[in-house]
Order: C-alpha cells, then structure tokens, then sequence
C-alpha cells in the first residue's frame, strides 16, 4: 500500500508551512520526492537548524504518526529492533512443568506474545502512515549502520523465529546528522541528502514572526540581528532557530519594546547556554556586564 505524502514540491511547501514549518524551495522539493519515491532522506547540518522538526512537520502535515528512534553511542540491535521479554520468557517456562517437551516450550516462547517491538519494527508494522525519525545517526556505531541497510533497502526486518516481516505501508523516513562522523556510503547511496544550514535573516525573521505573533516586527529584526552576530562567533554552541523562537517570547513575556544592548545582555542565558559563550558574546558584542 502506498501513500502520496505531497502531490508536488508547491503542495509540500503550502502544507509544511500549515503545519508550522517555513521552508525554502529546496527543502521542500527534496521532502516531496522523499515521499514520490519513497526513499528515506538524509538530513545533513549544523545542531539546531530545523533538521529534526523537519519530520515532527511532515507528521503533522500528513497527518501520521512520528515514531522517532533516538540514537546515541552503544544503541544496538535490542533497543533499535526489538527483543525477546526474557523475564516473561522465563516464568512460561517455570510454568510449563505440565510435561511439554523442550521443542514444545521453545516454540512457545518464541512468538508474537514474547516480542517487544521497538522503534525500527514498530514503524514497519504500522499499517498508518508513519514518519520514521531516526534522529543524530551519526551518534551510533558503525554496526547500527548495518542494522539500518535492510530496513531502508527493503522496508524489512528479519527475525530468524519468526521470519521477515515486510511493510504493507512504508513509512516516510527521516535520518537527521550532525556530521559529527561521516556515515557509511552504502547508507547515504539508499537515501536523498538534504543540507541544512542556518537560515538567511529574512527567512528566520519569518519563522520568529509566525512562532511567536505578539512580538512587535522591529524587535524581531534586532532579535535576529543579534542572533546573526552571535553566529559569527566561535562559540561552543552557537543559537539555534529554537533559540531564536525561545528568546522572542521571553521578550514578550518581559513585555521588551526595544531590545537594547541591557535587555540582550539579561536575556542572553536564553540562546548561550555555555558561560564562555556567553563571556564572549558581552565581549564581541561590547555588552554591558551582569
């Protein structure tokens, strides 16, 4: 069963920004052909560019559920794929002291009842549109990578007991990186890429603007502004457009009419979490001390 995620790249840019999402026309021509082709997409950029809300929107947009399978060092196959709920295991066992041969309770415990499905087999299975979130690939080991191949190749799991399970609906596929390591070839040859960076100043003037409406236009622009010199530093974690989105409401909230260097000086632990970024942003951008 297939699913038409968008009918065009104009129909994926109307619908993504209904559900949220301001995008530019790359962006949503590589997420229409995602969905045409069905072919997972790699999604390659910087940490807080909108990599990973790109999949909460097509969700949204599509009206599918997100199943997002988080990576990070040492997720292997049990946490990705599924495993055996070996406590439940063992207690049918102990209960089987009925005289049932050893065939008999292996064959037993190794069915649907025993099986605890995670993210990867999960988002196989559900025969509902689903937008499968694989999110910071990078961060796993190599092996995972391997683990990935089958799904993405053939929208497929094996499970020696039970045999391959098959998706009757395959899920729109997202693989966020930060390119902290580079991934394997044969993943990036089963996906489109898509590089994201940080936007221009008049498309996060946007985003900032439909996020967070009561904000007057002129602080957004001095919001932004701000933002873009603080990217221009070397930073250990430079704002992210969530940040930006973060600091315009506390600006609201503190009812701010002119975002002057005082106010961007008490407001900064808003988009510098690190102590030495923010010592250097009061020193680059000749801020007042707190």
């Amino acid at each position: 069963m297939t699913t038409t995620w968008f009918s065009s790249p104009a129909d994926a840019t109307a619908r993504l920004r209904s559900a949220g999402y301001l995008t530019d026309d790359a962006t949503a021509l590589t997420a229409y052909l995602a969905g045409a082709l069905e072919k997972p997409l790699l999604v390659e950029g910087p940490a807080g560019v909108g990599k990973t809300e790109l999949a909460k929107a097509v969700a949204r947009a599509a009206g599918a559920e997100l199943v997002r399978l988080q990576c990070y060092e040492g997720l292997d196959e049990a946490r990705a794929l599924y495993e055996w709920n070996y406590k439940k295991q063992l207690l049918r066992i102990q209960a089987s002291g009925d005289g049932s041969s050893w065939s008999e309770t292996h064959d037993d415990i190794f069915t649907e009842e025993f099986l605890l499905t995670r993210p990867l087999l999960g988002a196989i299975r559900r025969e509902e549109p689903t937008v499968l979130l694989v999110d910071e690939v990078d961060k796993t080991d190599i092996e995972v990578e391997g683990l990935l191949l089958e799904v993405l190749s053939d929208f497929q799991v094996t499970i020696p007991e039970l045999g391959t399970v098959t998706a009757t609906r395959r899920p729109f596929v997202v693989l966020t990186s930060n390119a902290s390591r580079e991934l394997s070839e044969a993943v990036k040859r089963r996906c489109l890429f898509l590089h994201l960076d940080y936007p221009s100043a008049e498309r996060e003037r946007e985003i900032v603007t439909s996020q967070v409406p009561g904000l007057d236009d002129r602080v957004v622009a001095q919001l932004v502004d701000v933002v873009v010199r603080l990217r221009e530093l070397e930073l250990k974690k430079a704002p992210s457009i969530a940040e930006s989105v973060d600091w315009a409401r506390t600006l609201v909230a503190l009812q701010v009419g002119d975002l002057d260097e005082d106010v961007v000086a008490r407001t900064l632990g808003v988009v510098l979490k690190h102590a030495s970024d923010q010592q250097r942003a009061q020193r680059e951008l000749k801020l007042a001390s707190r």
